[in-house]
């Protein structure tokens, strides 16, 4: 098969990762790209896209495993489609996950010094919260409660032995879909927009056992009798379930959004709308909505290493840019002479506020709103700024604005390593220079990296 074109099948040897988690291998010296491959893997696969700048193919059956992998750990194992690198070993996915970082850098002409990658705490009964999807596994099946099925996404497999979630979480998923299952409450049609369970979210924080939980469902009856559905017995069969830590809060999401995400208003069933974190030696009050890194003790070591890279904060002025609940603003506001947080999600910016008090903290200042409307708004002048922006990055315009204060150094924390990297060359034409990055693994199993990154002005843009 000499002229390759969309649609032929061919057998490849994955040679190389590059993030996010695409496999690179060679057929008659033309670069393929795979998703959902390992390193070392030979594999049968579909080609999908068939272009001069990329060949793209899909995963049709992996002929032979990597010398690098081994048994799978978890129960789940080649359903869900949470943990890439389950069958690698902790050194292993932590070596993968730098080499992918590594060459995406290294293809686009970046040569910024890596200073290696951190390992998490822990790598098991890690996440404080999880999302959760109601669904079948099969056309009109029997309701499940769990995950999407690897490279089905309208298909949901049960999760209840989950490795990356305590004993808590797992006892309150089964308990849930059996609820439902009894008393016949039926899911959600992403396509006729008929049903009533969408999501279960589940909080629980990792230091002081409170959990809050959220049920994601239409507003519409649970039958065509116009029944509605029995939040009183839900409330009650969750408060009596035999968990380690404490229900503080369970809320009904009343959610009648198009998108497949957990949205809307809410009902506080029981409790509060919000559970204690504690970090850094700080307590945090975590609203429903409100961002919060979902491993603790990892946030914990990624916000160390973040402030071991700040020269000293004493006497200085930070911008702590997407907020979030303000964990990292308030860290260094314990050395900063003032620290100025900005976010657009009201929810984390009241709770934000609502933790400076509640750690007796009084030199933070906590604004709502767009980064970049924000910044042209205020008149503060910062001597180092720190980023923590979404996975799409801070974007072109707030990226600008930023490097126009001209502070000698901007620190940047990354859960996207592609936008990070479309960041900093935005950076680098107004005059900044990539100094360092280092990795943390935040998310053992899964292909995703947390990235920070020091960078310092070498000249005026």
């Amino acid at each position: 098969m000499l002229n390759l074109k969309k649609g032929d099948e061919i057998t490849i040897k994955i040679e190389k990762m590059k993030y996010p988690n695409v496999g690179i291998g060679f057929y008659n010296d033309k670069k393929i790209h795979v998703k959902n491959v390992l390193e070392g893997q030979t594999i049968r696969c579909r080609v999908s896209k068939n272009r001069s700048e990329k060949r793209e193919a899909r995963l049709l059956e992996i002929i032979e495993k990597s010398p690098k992998e081994q048994d799978s750990f978890c129960e789940h194992y080649g359903l869900c489609g949470g943990c890439l690198f389950q069958t690698l070993s902790g050194d292993g996915q932590l070596q993968t996950k730098y080499d992918m970082v590594k060459l995406l850098f290294d293809e686009a002409g970046l040569e910024i010094p890596f200073e290696g990658i951190l390992p998490s705490p822990q790598i098991f009964e890690y996440r404080n919260k999880m999302e959760f999807s109601f669904g079948d596994e099969a056309k009109d099946g029997p309701l499940r409660l769990g995950m999407h099925k690897k490279g089905r996404y309208h298909d949901v497999v049960n999760v209840d032995k989950c490795h990356l979630i305590d004993e808590d979480y797992r006892i309150v998923l089964r308990s849930v879909l059996a609820f439902m299952t009894r008393n016949g409450v039926p899911k959600y049609n992403k396509n006729t927009m008929i049903g009533f369970l969408r999501h279960l979210v589940v909080r629980k924080s990792y230091k002081t056992g409170e959990i809050l939980i959220g049920l994601s469902a239409s507003t519409q009856a649970i039958d065509h009798k116009g029944t509605p559905f029995n939040t009183k017995a839900f409330s009650e069969m969750l408060l009596e379930l035999p968990l380690k830590g404490q229900i503080v809060g369970i809320l009904y999401v009343k959610n009648d959004g198009i998108s497949d995400a957990v949205q809307g208003e809410y009902d506080i069933l029981f409790g509060r709308d919000y559970l204690f974190e504690k970090l850094y030696g700080l307590s945090f009050k975590v609203s429903f909505y409100a961002f919060f890194q979902t491993n603790t003790e990892g946030a914990e070591r990624l916000y160390e290493a973040a402030l071991n890279m700040i020269p000293n904060l004493e006497g200085k002025v930070a911008f702590d840019l997407f907020s979030g609940t303000g964990t990292i603003g308030q860290i260094m506001s314990k050395k900063a002479k003032k620290v100025i947080g900005i976010e657009i999600v009201e929810d984390a910016v009241q709770s934000a506020k609502e933790n400076m008090k509640l750690n007796e903290i009084h030199n933070c200042e906590f604004l709502c709103g767009d980064v970049f409307k924000v910044l042209n708004e205020i008149s503060t002048k910062p001597d180092i700024i720190v980023v923590d922006p979404p996975r799409s990055g801070m974007g072109e315009k707030a990226t600008i604005k930023v490097a126009s204060y001209g502070v000698d150094e901007i620190l940047y924390i990354s859960c996207n390593p592609k936008s990070l990297l479309e960041d900093l060359m935005v950076l680098k034409r107004q005059g900044y220079q990539a100094e360092k990055i280092l990795l943390v693994d935040m998310f053992p199993w899964t292909g995703a990296v947390e990235s920070i990154c020091l960078l310092r002005r070498v000249c005026n843009g």
